[in-house]
């Protein structure tokens, strides 16, 4: 049965129709500010600035951009759709939308503006639609034919290596991927279970990088063991290195590491996803808070245990046994401990709702304190007791009540760090690799390191940072000079390449020499009145005029969620993707910050008709206005009423 997913609710935030509350202004005098304003040097300049959702997405992507494709406001090429110009808009930066659009925790709808009007706009769910749409419609990647005769050794085939492999051989740059498991994904494959990442989806949001062309994938291969450091360093131009962190924390308790039934989440997911474990013990402790957790005991329900249970359940948890097919089995008993409030765990807030209706015990604000082993040195218990947070210290609450939860497996899903054997050379100590800004090996040209391996985080921030490592390596190859990172570091909208895809580019600055250079607006070699500022400034809600923004409640996607009766092997996707109509209405509620989505506030509103609409045939997303510099008094009521923040008052501050 679907149910409205519990992505959030609506705010119900209060809003003003009215751009200033009262004295938070500077315009004091209405007449002399606004009626004998023909002497002010300023004037309407159209400013583009980075909106917070993009700002806050560590794959950089132009979702202002995307959503305005979807909704409308920005057209297609002749001869392309909607869904194609906004799918070649959203892998610009990441080559995943179908993946990232079901697991990523959305940053992006944290910073959304939009959560000051009433809530976030469904980002993850208009991208869902693009990815899905793509796959569905069989779109590919397109990739130069010319290549630059350089060969670059990826070491790693998760969501790192294969983003690189793609934004390189855009680049010109071949590639050869080596990856230790059977198939490629990283943790999206091994470490994520499929009712969260249908393997369809993933496998075709692989092979299309694969299918660009001059792409090689060396599966079943660990750099180390089977490939030495110096083989890479002979046979390729380049070595990246994306090898992840396949290695789980134990928890802090004593004996934790020597206790046989206490496994990390990266082992117990990563048989589960392989598909040796097909059953587990029947009383399961996750100790955790993050989404990781909530996968190992929403995977601990659906897989179940045995009536006659006999095994050691960390044999089959961390690859010593494989399972095969059993008769009737029975949803275990799992517990999963936090040490923060339900509200303010790490998992997805939709994730902690569907844990707890698929029967999942949760105890929150509780730390773990010791093992209860039995006589053969075994886990049969884990003690907990009641926390405060010191800072990023749990420490137990004064009087505590102490928890014994019963277990027969626990399982530790506190953080990861690599498994650099083989490679210990890399190894800065910490079993991870250094890197720098621009994601060099420092001390080890040409090699190169991003994702996990250099900071465990999300799927998204591996995909960003594989993007920015693919340009330092494209200058190192071409032996150009390394350039500095742009403070708001992101793929940007860019004006001249969409006045380019349009036929309006400007005409060469030497063509207009012989004219008049008084009264240069007019000229055609320049885009007039405009700046662009995305690369410094992201723009905040308090400089749009939020009163233009009804209230509209979020097109949700719905979910199957198994109730704790139903959850036993069901291994269904939860998340429905919304229909077009609804994807569409979603992204109509995207209100443009820092770029003009073409309301005609300004127009409208203008006392001197200053402000006017660019003639169709020279107008494209960003250049819909315009003004005529005879008749504006500089009277600013443009920028006041400008809901988006593109407007500010200029030309000679």
């Amino acid at each position: 049965m679907a149910t409205a997913a519990h992505d959030s609710k609506l705010s119900g935030q209060g809003h003003t129709y009215r751009r200033f509350k009262d004295g938070d202004h500077e315009w004091g005098n209405m007449h002399d500010s606004i009626f004998v304003q023909d002497t002010s040097h300023k004037c309407p300049t159209y400013i583009h600035k980075t909106p917070p959702c993009q700002g806050s997405c560590p794959s950089g992507e132009d979702i202002r951009g995307w959503l305005q494709i979807v909704r409308g406001i920005e057209k297609p090429p002749v001869g392309m759709t909607m869904q194609e110009y906004a799918f070649r808009r959203s892998t610009n930066a990441n080559p995943f939308p179908s993946m990232m659009g079901r697991v990523c925790p959305a940053p992006c709808q944290t910073g959304c503006n939009r959560n000051d009007v009433d809530d976030f706009v469904g980002i993850n769910s208009v991208e869902q639609y693009i990815g899905d749409s793509a796959i569905a419609a069989g779109f590919k990647f397109e990739a130069p034919a010319e290549l630059s005769g350089k060969k670059v050794a990826i070491v790693g085939g998760g969501p790192a290596g294969m983003a690189a492999a793609y934004q390189l051989r855009r680049m010109g740059h071949a590639s050869t991927v080596f990856e230790q498991h059977p198939e490629l994904g990283g943790m999206m494959r091994y470490g994520i279970p499929g009712y969260r990442v249908p393997r369809d989806k993933l496998g075709a949001e692989m092979q299309r990088i694969i299918d660009m062309g001059d792409i090689t994938i060396k599966c079943n291969t660990t750099v180390g063991k089977d490939v030495t450091i110096e083989t890479l360093e002979s046979d390729f131009d380049a070595i990246l290195w994306t090898v992840g962190c396949w290695n789980g924390r134990g928890l802090f308790v004593d004996k934790f590491a020597e206790t046989p039934n206490c496994v990390s989440a990266v082992d117990f997911l990563e048989a589960y996803n392989k598909g040796t474990m097909k059953y587990t013990a029947p009383r399961v402790v996750c100790v955790g808070g993050g989404d990781t957790s909530i996968d190992v005991v929403s995977v601990s329900r659906r897989i179940g245990t045995l009536a006659n249970y006999a095994e050691n359940a960390e044999d089959a948890a961390t690859g010593k046994l494989v399972h095969g097919e059993v008769g009737e089995k029975a949803a275990p008993a799992v517990t999963l401990t936090t040490l923060f409030p339900l509200d303010q765990m790490t998992a997805a807030e939709h994730e902690v709702q569907d844990a707890l209706k698929e029967g999942v015990t949760i105890l929150t604000e509780v730390m773990p304190t010791s093992l209860v082993l039995d006589e053969n040195g075994r886990a049969i218990g884990l003690k907990v007791v009641e926390c405060v947070m010191k800072g990023n210290m749990p420490q137990a609450k004064e009087g505590g009540k102490e928890t014994i939860i019963e277990a027969d497996i626990i399982v530790s899903a506190i953080g990861q760090f690599g498994k650099l054997d083989g490679i210990e050379a890399l190894n800065n100590g910490r079993n991870q690799i250094n890197a720098d800004a621009l994601y060099q090996v420092p001390g080890k040209p040409g090699h190169f390191a991003a994702g996990d391996a250099v900071r465990p985080h999300l799927l998204t921030t591996a995909i960003g940072q594989a993007s920015i490592a693919s340009e330092t390596i494209n200058q190192y190859l071409r032996a150009e000079e390394l350039k500095k990172r742009p403070k708001v570091d992101k793929h940007h909208f860019d004006l001249m390449e969409k006045l380019h895809e349009a036929g309006l580019d400007p005409a060469g600055y030497e063509d207009s020499r012989a004219e008049d250079m008084r009264g240069t607006d007019g000229a055609k070699y320049a885009v007039h009145n405009y700046d662009d500022r995305s690369k410094n400034v992201i723009v905040p809600s308090k400089d749009l005029f939020l009163g233009h923004f009804n209230t509209v409640a979020r097109n949700l996607r719905t979910e199957d969620v198994p109730t704790a009766e139903e959850v036993l092997g069901h291994f269904a996707e939860r998340m429905n993707p919304l229909a077009e109509a609804d994807a569409v209405n979603e992204a109509k509620r995207c209100m443009s910050c820092g770029m003009c989505f073409e309301c005609d506030n300004c127009v409208i509103y203008c006392p001197q008709t200053a402000v006017y609409r660019v003639p169709k045939k020279q107008a494209t997303l960003g250049r819909y206005v315009a003004t005529d510099y005879s008749k504006c008094i500089g009277c600013h009521i443009c920028a006041d009423v400008c809901p988006t923040g593109y407007i500010e008052m200029g030309l000679g501050e």
